[in-house]
């Protein structure tokens, strides 16, 4: 049962294994490194956002060059990089699991993931209130008419689902569904760095290497996934 956002759960076949869900609470009790750890991960992970933030009052204040040249460029930018950089931890989770045999690493699954939809949503924000000026109406004629919009507006929505679903109560509402609904997230890390792609008009060096480990990370799921299979029906 693949997923990108659970905290519980471990992995057998390459994405998922299934998850037993049960009226008690899932996994072991919070150890205080455990608690530390992720202390340190939110904080991390707010710092991009804070420091973006910090230099946006910079550049209201005192009208400095912080941002470069185009301001609202680099806000989209920086937010959308973010978003896909958080995805891409997610999806990383379980190949550093099944490699290192660490299974406490699950315990940071749903954490990254709904980071990752944090700065989607930032970046959308930026780009509804600054690119469109607030006239949020003209997001769907940009969705018809510009390619990279349109993948991008449908790897969010594809998020948010995802978010919404990511704690243990919509797990057990939601049965096997619930791994199936969660595949989604595969499809949003193709339309993810599509819309980069797309976005940037000269030098690909950079979307080209998130493709890249898209690549990878996907690869591997299948693989392992093709390995267990081969490897049952050979029982």
């Amino acid at each position: 049962m693949p997923a990108w956002t659970c905290a519980s759960g471990t992995d057998r076949d390459g994405s998922q294994e299934p998850v037993r869900v049960s009226r008690r609470p899932a996994g072991p009790p919070t150890s205080p490194a455990l608690a530390a750890a992720k202390a340190v991960v939110h904080v991390a992970a707010l710092l991009p956002a804070a420091w973006l933030g910090w230099q946006v009052y910079e550049v209201w204040r005192t009208g400095s060059d912080a941002l470069g040249a185009d301001p609202v460029a680099e806000i989209e930018h920086r937010t959308g990089l973010w978003a896909l950089r958080f995805l891409l931890l997610t999806l990383a989770v379980t190949p550093l699991r099944q490699l290192s045999g660490q299974s406490v690493l699950l315990r940071f699954r749903r954490m990254l993931g709904l980071y990752a939809f944090f700065y989607a949503c930032l970046h959308l924000t930026a780009y509804l209130a600054l690119d469109l000026g607030g006239y949020w109406a003209q997001i769907f004629a940009e969705i018809a008419k510009r390619p990279y919009i349109t993948v991008g507006f449908t790897a969010w929505l594809l998020l948010v689902p995802l978010a919404v679903t990511s704690t243990l109560g919509w797990m057990r509402r939601l049965g096997r569904r619930w791994g199936q609904l969660h595949r989604l997230v595969y499809a949003v890390a193709v339309l993810a760095v599509l819309h980069f792609w797309w976005l940037v008009k000269s030098d690909v060096r950079e979307p080209a290497l998130y493709v890249a480990i898209v690549a990878v990370l996907l690869g591997w799921r299948a693989v392992r996934r093709f390995s267990v299979r081969r490897t049952t029906a050979v029982r």
